[in-house]
């Protein structure tokens, strides 16, 4: 397996898409980020960013219906597994990351979006809005990890060799051992292991979590939504330190999503949350 067969991969993925996609490269100073965009282009803009190693493909099973109101932007994220590609100046810090995000909207010309962010795609999506409140219309987070408590020993113990040496199998096995052997896109899936495998790897920028002083005065409209399933953290005990910190924020536990499972099941419910 290689680097062509991820790509190949990612291309198959793709063509779930709606068929109005196509592909838009945006240059900032940490080189070219590649953005799959669908729907009308007067359509209010729903910024969409994956999980880790997820690419923007992963979002095939929502962008159909999100498109039918949104102009959906799909981001792969820069630094991470995707079509974006590094220039001479790599994000090297949590700053350089949320400008790079502030550089995408530019480019393309948004000046407010709702965003929407899965995972280590939430954590972005979460630290922006806290630093750019006035270009967000709203924030949906995905069982977003480490951004109002703690992840779970037993959940970092499972991804330790991922992170320390991975491969396909193990990113196979990982997945199985968290979506309890759920019946993943095959094409997708081979997305993320030979991702996994074969992407050049890069140091990856993780935003601290919030102290709840950072959530005073934060006034967009936000949606958390927990997977019940999940083993990255306990969604109840997150739903608990949401409303802490943003009382008036909506939370959601879909029952039977998983961490990894997430936003393709169940993306009914997911696109039914978003599209509300």
């Amino acid at each position: 397996m290689s680097l062509d067969e991820f790509f190949s991969a990612y291309d198959r993925v793709l063509l779930k898409w709606p068929a109005d996609t196509h592909a838009i490269d945006v240059k900032t100073v940490h080189g070219t980020t590649r953005i799959n965009a669908c729907g009308p282009a007067d359509g209010p803009a729903l910024v969409l960013l994956p999980g880790a190693g997820a690419t923007s493909t992963v979002w095939f099973a929502n962008v159909e219906a999100l498109s039918q109101h949104y102009r959906v932007y799909g981001v792969d994220i820069m630094g991470d597994v995707g079509r974006s590609v590094p220039g001479d100046h790599p994000i090297d810090s949590v700053d350089e990351l949320l400008n790079w995000v502030t550089a995408v909207l530019d480019a393309l010309d948004l000046r407010t979006a709702a965003l929407c962010g899965h995972s280590y795609g939430a954590m972005i999506a979460l630290a922006f809005s806290l630093r750019n409140e006035s270009r967000v219309d709203a924030l949906t987070l995905l069982d977003p990890n480490a951004c109002f408590g703690s992840m779970s020993p037993r959940y970092l113990l499972h991804a330790l060799p991922i992170l320390l040496r991975p491969n396909e199998n193990r990113q196979r096995r990982f997945v199985a051992w968290e979506t309890d052997g759920l019946a993943l896109d095959p094409d997708w899936l081979d997305v993320l292991t030979l991702g996994a495998a074969h992407f050049p790897t890069a140091k990856t920028i993780v935003p601290k979590r919030p102290k709840p002083a950072a959530f005073e005065g934060f006034d967009v409209r936000t949606t958390v939504v927990l997977a019940g399933k999940g083993k990255v953290h306990n969604a109840a005990r997150v739903e608990s330190a949401v409303h802490a910190v943003l009382p008036t924020a909506r939370t959601v536990v879909l029952e039977n999503a998983t961490h990894h499972g997430l936003p393709m099941h169940p993306a009914a419910e997911v696109n039914e949350i978003l599209l509300s």
